[in-house]
């Protein structure tokens, strides 16, 4: 498993991110638990998106003193496309927690304490996916082509759902949850269980946060793979992957009142990542410059969110 991520790497990395989530927490939640503005949100998502960049920029030029510039342009490129691709796909897995946080009605005071949760298990999760990942793709180079079919079907679901509003009610994990654990009503502050006769009660915020995780598992099954078309160093993988979930906290406040305004964004993801999952099957007959694959990503994203703003959704007809 090649990488090139040295011990200097990896500590400036962690560094990074560590005083990044200690600042986001400790200003974030300046004041106790409130709700975000749209402006707020806004600084915030600048904020994450600039670090990232500077990161970026950071590895390109360390890249390039240590492997000559041409090796540090590539691996410049390949982390802002596997970011930029992430980033992406990140706003579709906001889409499902805005439903999630609605059908639950969760306040909004505890639904940052929800996005941290959902977060921090993100990255550890995509951790381990990205590691399991490498060292199969290092032993089995068909893998490859797995993953490529995947994306590929994955795309022409995407396609195939966008704008169809999904059923929670039919969700596995929520089935199984009513039918083995006794649910409150309602929300009992930020407990996830109360006692009530010597039994344990889960509240509507334990349901919430376990339903983010099971919706982190099902994108990181989907994103992960997305990206190894870009590189395979874990490294690079790893680096791009985190940064894009550091801001999902301060996206998920920036888009929650405006979600419906994007509403052909789904197909531009759904074509994203039938592209990549091309581009993975023809891995061995052609290999797609970074360039161009982050151009054309960058494309399609810019043109459905172009096209969502111009043509605004058709109202819903009232129900009778």
């Amino acid at each position: 498993m090649d990488t090139i991520g040295s011990p200097l790497l990896w500590l400036v990395f962690a560094g990074v991110v560590v005083a990044a989530l200690l600042v986001d927490l400790v200003l974030m939640r300046h004041g106790g638990p409130h709700k975000v503005t749209f402006k707020e949100a806004g600084w915030w998502s600048l904020g994450w998106v600039a670090l990232a960049l500077a990161f970026n920029a950071w590895l390109w030029w360390h890249a390039g003193e240590r492997f000559g510039a041409e090796a540090g342009n590539r691996i410049g490129m390949e982390f802002l496309t596997g970011y930029l691709v992430e980033k992406a796909l990140a706003v579709d897995n906001i889409f499902v927690f805005l439903m999630i946080f609605g059908y639950f009605a969760v306040p909004e005071v505890q639904r940052q304490r929800v996005l941290v949760i959902g977060i921090l298990g993100a990255i550890a999760l995509r951790a381990v996916l990205i590691f399991a990942g490498a060292l199969l793709l290092a032993k089995f180079h068909w893998i490859l082509y797995l993953f490529g079919a995947f994306l590929l079907l994955t795309g022409i679901k995407m396609a195939l759902a966008a704008g169809k509003e999904p059923d929670l009610e039919a969700n596995p994990a929520l089935r199984w949850m009513r039918g083995h654990l006794k649910l409150t009503d309602g929300y009992h502050g930020n407990a996830f269980r109360v006692l009530r006769d010597g039994a344990r009660w889960y509240t509507p915020l334990f349901v919430v946060v376990a339903l983010v995780a099971v919706t982190d598992v099902i994108f990181a099954v989907d994103s992960i793979p997305a990206i190894f078309a870009i590189t395979d160093d874990p490294f690079i993988v790893l680096t791009s992957n985190v940064f894009a979930v550091l801001g999902l906290r301060a996206m998920f406040f920036l888009l929650q009142g405006m979600a419906d305004r994007f509403h052909l964004l789904p197909y531009g993801l759904a074509l994203v990542l039938a592209f990549i999952g091309a581009k993975m099957l023809l891995v061995d007959l052609y290999k797609i410059p970074v360039l161009v694959a982050l151009g054309v990503v960058a494309a399609i994203i810019g043109a459905t969110v172009a096209l969502s703003l111009l043509r605004p959704p058709a109202d819903k007809p009232s129900p009778p």
